[in-house]
């Protein structure tokens, strides 16, 4: 019997293809922009720091860590992927990408995120390591803790801090406002993968992984999903009320439309019995909606520094 291709990645049987969906490559999506996001930040203090080069370099590295990370989280969960019908079809369990291909890229991607922090700033190539590390030992955190989701959700959350730090080559003042910002999407990616847990509740359940909907119960975790959420878009709009970045009226609309879109994707999952959910609802939900809160965000940010700053 044929096994369903997952959302967002692609049929084809090229190589590139294969890596692309190995590491769901769409997802970039609604990744990529919050590391615009930090650059943007760090260009109204340090505008000379915004080049050709660093933009090239920031990318290169983004796109490098997120692959490694990405992989390496394939690699780890291959056995479980592999028993769960839903994940079948992934490149390892399905031998569309034998395990050897997969650790030689990983090792590859990880080099290249290495260098290219390097290429930025010392400050960024020091760092380097440590983000990695956070990122791979996200995959393993699901065997232990119903908290993975907040792992996984600062592992996203370095992604703002790195890019402005590529720019600025020093941490922000006052000191945490680079941590508020890397909460804020902290808290906006937990509640996401809370939502995203929901199609494995039964088999996280049965073998016994620690996802918040299979330990705590699918209910109160939408209710803990939505919690997470609003804290994230409070943090948004406290990093611009309380001028703790430079940034101006669009950067709070941002934040505004972030609240709707957020409300939105709720009041659709609340139109539906959380214990039977439909996949592509979830799917429409976690990827639909989060890439338009992203592309949005940078998109408001990126007008605000250019026609406020």
């Amino acid at each position: 019997m044929a096994v369903a291709r997952e959302g967002q990645t692609f049929d084809g049987a090229s190589l590139l293809s294969r890596y692309a969906s190995f590491v769901k490559l769409p997802h970039t999506l609604f990744a990529l922009p919050f590391a615009g996001v930090g650059a943007i930040l760090a260009s109204y203090t340090h505008p000379s720091g915004v080049t050709w080069a660093s933009v090239g370099w920031i990318l290169v590295a983004f796109t490098a860590a997120r692959f490694a990370a990405m992989g390496f989280n394939r690699v780890v969960d291959r056995h479980y992927d592999a028993l769960n019908p839903r994940t079948q079809g992934r490149e390892l369990p399905s031998g569309r990408l034998t395990s050897s291909q997969a650790a030689v890229s990983i090792a590859v991607a990880a080099v290249v995120f290495v260098l290219a922090a390097w290429e930025l700033n010392p400050l960024c190539g020091a760092l380097a390591p440590v983000a990695l590390g956070w990122t791979f030992f996200y995959s393993y955190t699901k065997r232990f803790t119903r908290w993975a989701h907040n792992v996984l959700g600062l592992s996203l959350g370095i992604a703002p801090v790195g890019a402005y730090l590529a720019v600025a080559g020093a941490w922000a003042r006052p000191w945490y406002a680079l941590v508020l910002l890397a909460v804020a999407v902290m808290f906006w990616v937990a509640g996401f993968d809370i939502i995203y847990a929901l199609q494995d509740v039964d088999f996280d359940r049965s073998h016994g992984l620690h996802s918040l909907p299979a330990r705590s119960g699918v209910r109160p975790a939408l209710r803990l999903a939505r919690l997470f959420h609003a804290a994230s878009v409070l943090l948004f709009l406290g990093l611009g009320v309380l001028h703790l970045f430079p940034v101006h009226w669009l950067f709070l609309v941002g934040g505004a439309i972030m609240a709707v879109v957020l409300h939105f994707e709720h009041a659709m999952l609340r139109r539906q019995d959380p214990e039977r959910l439909d996949a592509r609802v979830v799917d429409r939900a976690f990827f639909q909606a989060n890439t338009a809160i992203s592309v949005s965000f940078f998109v408001l940010t990126l007008l605000d520094r250019l026609l406020l700053g």
